[in-house]
């Protein structure tokens, strides 16, 4: 099938193998609603979506890239307190190395779960690991679940209560995460045959957009290949400013939702709040840069 620069695609799509609500079926299935033309799975620190994905068959008419959302480390000169995170897509989801550097972090994610429910009880919140597990099952466990698991019980009202009170970074439940390196992040995902993009830039919340770029010029110096241009939260002076850098640094633009389904009901797959779109254009390039 052709496509023009009308079609639409999300490059940036959570799935119930991290904290996304939706199935890899029903992510492919709701794309094919929507006549997406290309999307990524790109999952928490596994690539166990993508994995499902393929394994399940992506229709014909869909574009489909493996995808991964590492949680990294910034570099020491720049300490942003926002989520740091590089995405990989087209990534080989057999190369060992990469494995291993997941299961590392699913392994750090799992020993976080029970220091955040242990503060929880402490402050009389009654929740535990096994209601975690039957809540969740195989799916990676991590703060939304918990939060979930708080509204079934009744102790808040809402996912983002839940963050508000307890779970949000400063909150009296809140325990940092192990992240790696940013540049091992980007040599892992160059090395599974992948390209690193930077994830949501302006989340960092720098004072300006000239600290992004000077990030931006660290990390391609580490093997960054992209930068996340469109994204629900860049507003279009914004996504102007990021689309001029990385014309000026050579790199590839990406955009997606972030889409996790019910944890983040005003986000809609492939249009966010309702206005987004980002251009096939961006996938054709991202295609043939590999």
């Amino acid at each position: 099938m052709d496509y023009n620069n009308n079609a639409t695609i999300d490059l940036h799509i959570h799935s119930t193998a991290s904290d996304g609500t939706f199935s890899p079926a029903e992510i492919l299935a709701l794309a094919q609603d929507l006549n997406l033309a290309a999307i990524a799975i790109t999952d928490h620190d596994t690539v166990n979506g993508s994995k499902e994905a393929l394994g399940i068959g992506v229709p014909p008419s869909l574009k489909f890239l493996t995808g991964v959302e590492i949680s990294a480390a910034p570099p020491p000169s720049f300490p942003y307190s926002g989520s740091f995170h590089i995405l990989g897509y087209s990534i080989k989801i057999d190369d060992p190395l990469l494995n291993k550097t997941l299961a590392t972090l699913q392994e750090a994610r799992k020993n976080r779960n029970p220091e955040i429910i242990g503060r929880l009880n402490s402050m009389s919140v009654a929740v535990s690991m096994d209601e975690l597990l039957n809540e969740v099952g195989d799916g990676q466990l991590g703060r939304p679940h918990i939060a979930r698991l708080m509204v079934k019980k009744g102790y808040v009202e809402s996912i983002k209560e839940a963050f508000d009170k307890y779970l949000g970074k400063g909150k009296p439940a809140y325990v940092d995460k192990y992240r790696i390196d940013c540049s091992s992040a980007i040599e892992v995902i160059l090395g599974a045959g992948g390209v690193p993009v930077i994830a949501h830039p302006y989340l960092l919340n720098p004072e300006n957009i000239e600290d992004i770029e000077e990030l931006v010029i660290t990390l391609k110096a580490m093997g960054l290949k992209g930068i996340e241009v469109y994204y629900p939260e860049h507003s279009p002076h914004v996504i102007s400013k990021l689309a001029d850098m990385a014309n000026r640094h050579e790199l590839l633009m990406t955009g997606g939702t972030d889409f996790h389904g019910s944890l983040k009901p005003k986000i809609k797959m492939g249009s966010g709040k309702g206005d987004f779109f980002v251009p096939y254009i961006l996938y054709e390039k991202l295609i043939e840069s590999i």
